[in-house]
């Protein structure tokens, strides 16, 4: 019965709308069903193997704090669903790469949290030319983004082994001299600054709730959310997994979603941008 299905409904929901689904669709035409809060339902006719591959890759995801519920009338067939979950498994052996040139080094959270670098400049060009603290910058990978953009950056890190695999790596590509690198607790230093933009991107360990988490799920960005920035800078850009609510970050938010650009990841959102402005 189910092999003389053409085309299936596949509901996608609730989805927000600051959130490109045509990233997951490609070309087939859907619709966009208000739903409260500024949410969408998301309605889109597909043939039932292209709509399996989209539940397969949004199986157990959250978008925005909210879960995420996939379904397809009629329902899909479970030989269908095995095949589209084995090739989503094999597709995330193909991934978007951290740094791509030789002599980089990263260690420990850096091999599951670095910035994939075509992502890092994506984000750095966004901010060409401005003066950015990166508060946690890790193994470096978005403090070089940015400094390939042209900006003027401020790299702050607690790991001292951490910082200097960050060192090693800007010297790798080149911009180890616009980049000031400060080891120290980002909490204690971000106010001793001045920039246009204060970037973090805290630390999600490596099995956060994918489904929803919110600003208390990170603390160092509780942290630094709850310190007086205003006088000190005129953004605050943070970098987080597709399931956090962007409400509880404050008001006067803006959301983008970076996916992949390999073929494995093009349709997987890598990390949300979330940039707010700081009214003086």
């Amino acid at each position: 019965m189910h092999a003389a299905v053409s085309e299936v409904c596949l509901t996608i929901e609730p989805v927000p709308g600051w959130l490109d689904v045509a990233r997951w669709l490609g070309a087939a035409p859907h619709e966009r069903e208000p739903l409260p809060c500024g949410r969408l339902r998301i309605v889109a006719r597909l043939d039932p193997a292209r709509a399996a591959d989209v539940m397969a890759r949004l199986r157990g995801l959250g978008l925005d704090g909210r879960p995420l519920l996939v379904q397809t009338e009629p329902a899909l067939s479970r030989p269908l669903v095995r095949a589209a979950r084995l090739r989503e498994a094999r597709a995330r052996r193909d991934t978007t790469p951290g740094f791509v040139r030789r002599g980089t080094v990263v260690t420990g959270e850096g091999r599951y949290s670095l910035t994939p670098e075509a992502l890092a400049l994506a984000v750095g060009k966004l901010a060409a030319g401005a003066r950015v603290v990166d508060a946690c910058c890790g193994s470096g990978g978005n403090a070089i983004g940015f400094a390939r953009a042209g900006c003027d950056v401020t790299a702050i890190e607690r790991d001292a082994a951490r910082l200097d695999e960050a060192r090693l790596n800007a010297r790798v590509y080149g911009v180890h001299e616009r980049i000031r690198f400060e080891h120290a607790d980002a909490v204690a230093r971000v106010l001793a600054h001045r920039g246009d933009v204060l970037f973090v991107d805290p630390p999600w360990g490596e099995h956060y709730d994918k489904r929803a988490t919110r600003r208390a799920d990170f603390p160092l960005l509780d942290a630094l959310v709850g310190l007086d920035l205003r006088a000190c800078y005129r953004e605050l850009w943070v970098k987080v997994p597709s399931s956090f609510e962007v409400a509880s970050l404050g008001a006067n938010v803006e959301a983008q979603a970076f996916f992949g650009t390999a073929a494995g990841d093009a349709t997987r959102i890598k990390f949300v941008l979330l940039r707010q402005g700081l009214a003086r």
